[in-house]
């Protein structure tokens, strides 16, 4: 037996189940309700749209073998929809599901005087609640019989406080009665049950959106970059169910999945679709802006300046992003905690553990944020605190990976990767000023050891060549671009690399810049060796070692170009090659630097093959290789960083070991998608 305050509005919510349940929400819909048969009292939390009301929905029905529990099931629609709430409004709508209309209108024919506006007179509405909350009570007791009586309160966000002052009341004055509510964060009572809904897996939202596009799009097929275009929809919309079933509705208004998928990209909070559905179904904004509307001022200006990160971040960078302008820098911690209690921010780390808790905006709740932050004028101040913050960061990253922590320093801009892109994208705005695309310049630069020594070339290349045209022509932060963007396009695309050295070789001249004309003749060597010159590779490596000044930051150490020296030599000169390496190993300053370190154990592997010492350039490449798989300290050195090259130039030089072809070298380069040209066999 059902009983219902607003019929359409629950048909609503449970019309949005199929046949078979919700779309992979089995396993939550089997922990509803067990928790609902073994407890008194459950709350479905999560963030808006991921689907509270449709679950609890489901777990209010009959279960699998057809049997319902529930003598009866109460269901309302808890009152709030933007404006304030009167006192005593929660408890007039649950006596009118229960008792009728006539138990709020006593004495007015029937007519309701509560609903979900605001009551004129709160006095006179506690003292109509009083009687009207004991009958509730007698109401209940009687229901209730050998199968208890499940009230559901569906969407108390807005009257969370009086909520769970009346769920108290009703479990400690009706035995009979279980309580099933859903918000987007807990009421706090000691006996509550939590269940909190997180958004679907990949595969359950695919299984979705396709569901929902087949009744908007009965033609829509889901093969091939079709397929991919859809995959690509629900990691953008990260998995929410509204989110995925709004955008399963846009089908037929867009050319492509992939035009789709792009416009979602851009922004989310412009889904909507019209119908029967809850108010707060209706757009994603709509959903997202409820949540909004009942934060506090503080907790709405966090939200809003927060919307510029990209990624993860902790309270002191929000600290400083976002105090201000009525927000004191205190107040940001208990605001970040509030807004992951309401779904609006997701906690990545424990709290209380090792490190520092870090956060993360939902999609939905960022763009809704973005939307905000431009309205209130602030977006511009925002993003230039959140460049000048990663600014920092990047120098605190390559003053760490020259001081020997190189580990520490991969970490840090790996926990910063999506931030750092955003950074590029804000400087390369065409209203971007010239200090912003200086910071995001150098900001890019510095991280020279990410692009080049961890495999992220191809996307060292892109930031560059959408700041470079940016940049002035003639200064040093340019020159320093440059030879990067160099070093990045050596492997795959040799000419782009010389016409880029062409214009960083006069700049570092007349600088007096060793350290730059160093690493120019670097990757002049790479592209000697690329090219299958293996002489001239040697004799630039050998002048970029003897011309790169010690601990000189910005760029490869001497031991980087010895240990490619090195190899160069192998063929030509096996002698001065171990010499070269030895070198390399020996080189002041080798011991705070593991990945040059790296290099040349494996170049004096790579020598001993070549010289026949073929058991002991078997151990030794072995012993290097436990060293990185293991991440121990390499022998000499203080850390063991992920070299991802390095592993691989070892891996290869095993497997050429212990088969009869001749072992195929590789100096320091990075690594990119593009295709590399063949070598001769003069070098091999």
């Amino acid at each position: 037996m059902w009983a219902y305050a607003e019929d359409t509005e629950w048909a609503s919510a449970a019309g949005r189940c199929g046949p078979d349940g919700l779309i992979g929400r089995s396993a939550e819909t089997q922990s509803l309700r067990e928790g609902l048969a073994r407890n008194r009292l459950v709350t479905v939390t999560g963030a808006a749209g991921v689907g509270k009301s449709a679950l609890a929905a489901v777990g209010a029905s009959a279960g699998s073998d057809g049997a319902c529990p529930w003598a009866r099931v109460i269901y309302v629609r808890c009152p709030g929809g933007g404006g304030p709430v009167a006192v005593g409004a929660l408890a007039a709508r649950v006596a009118e599901a229960v008792l009728g209309p006539r138990s709020t209108g006593a004495g007015t024919g029937g007519r309701r005087t509560v609903g979900a506006g605001a009551v004129p007179d709160a006095r006179g509405a506690r003292a109509k609640a009083r009687p009207a909350l004991a009958d509730l009570v007698a109401a209940l007791r009687g229901t209730a019989g050998r199968r208890p009586v499940l009230l559901l309160l569906d969407d108390a966000d807005a009257v969370r406080t009086e909520c769970a002052g009346l769920v108290q009341r009703l479990l400690m004055d009706v035995p009979g009665v279980r309580v099933l509510v859903t918000c987007r964060q807990a009421l706090g009572l000691g006996e509550e049950q939590v269940l909190r809904l997180a958004p679907l897996t990949p595969d359950a939202a695919v299984e979705l959106f396709l569901a929902r596009a087949r009744d908007t799009a009965p033609g829509f097929c889901a093969e091939g970059a079709a397929s991919a275009a859809v995959a690509r929809i629900c990691r953008v919309l990260e998995g929410v169910p509204l989110a995925v079933e709004l955008a399963a509705g846009q089908l037929d208004a867009e050319p492509s999945a992939w035009a789709l998928a792009d416009r979602l990209e851009q922004g989310q909070c412009w889904l909507a679709a019209p119908g029967p559905a809850l108010r707060r179904h209706r757009s994603l904004r709509s959903a997202v802006g409820a949540a909004y509307l009942l934060c506090e001022r503080p907790e709405r200006a966090v939200w809003s300046r927060s919307s510029v990160f990209r990624g993860a971040f902790t309270e002191p960078t929000a600290a400083y992003l976002c105090a201000g302008a009525g927000v004191a820098p205190h107040q940001v911690a208990t605001c970040l905690a509030r807004l992951a209690a309401a779904g609006v921010l997701e906690t990545l780390d424990e709290q209380g553990g090792l490190r520092p808790p870090r956060y993360r905006m939902t999609r939905a709740a960022r763009d809704f944020g973005a939307e905000r932050l431009r309205a209130a004028g602030e977006f511009e101040v925002a993003v230039e605190r959140h460049v000048l913050h990663h600014r920092r960061l990047a120098e605190v990253a390559e003053h760490l990976w020259h001081a020997g922590d190189q580990r520490q320093a991969a970490r840090l801009v790996r926990d910063n990767a999506a931030d750092l892109t955003a950074l590029v994208e804000y400087a390369s705005r065409p209203e971007a000023p010239a200090a912003q695309v200086t910071a995001a310049l150098a900001t890019v630069a510095d991280l020279w050891f990410w692009w080049t020594v961890h495999d992220y070339g191809e996307e060292g290349r892109a930031h560059l060549a959408r700041l470079l045209p940016r940049a002035s022509a003639d200064d040093h932060l340019t020159a320093r671009a440059r030879w990067l963007a160099a070093w990045l396009h050596a492997p795959g695309d040799p000419a782009t690399a010389r016409a880029l050295l062409g214009q960083v070789w006069p700049v570092a001249v007349l600088a007096g810049d060793d350290a730059l004309i160093g690493w120019v003749a670097h990757v002049q060597g790479v592209l000697a060796w690329e090219r299958g010159d293996a002489r001239t590779a040697a004799e630039c490596f050998r002048q970029a070692a003897d011309t790169v000044p010690l601990f000189a930051p910005g760029g490869p150490a001497p031991a980087v170009s010895l240990a490619a020296l090195a190899v160069a030599q192998a063929s030509t000169a096996p002698g001065a090659a171990g010499r070269s390496a030895r070198r390399a190993l020996a080189s002041p300053g080798v011991r705070d630097d593991a990945w040059a370190t790296a290099l040349a154990r494996y170049a004096r592997a790579y020598t001993d093959h070549h010289q026949g010492h073929t058991a002991r350039a078997w151990h030794r490449a072995h012993r290097t290789l436990a060293t990185l798989d293991t991440r121990v300290p390499l022998p000499g050195t203080q850390d063991s960083p992920d070299i991802p090259s390095v592993r691989a130039s070892l891996h290869r030089l095993l497997a050429d070991i212990e088969s009869p072809r001749t072992p195929r070298a590789t100096v320091p380069a990075p690594r990119t998608d593009t295709p590399m040209p063949s070598r001769t066999s003069s070098h091999r």
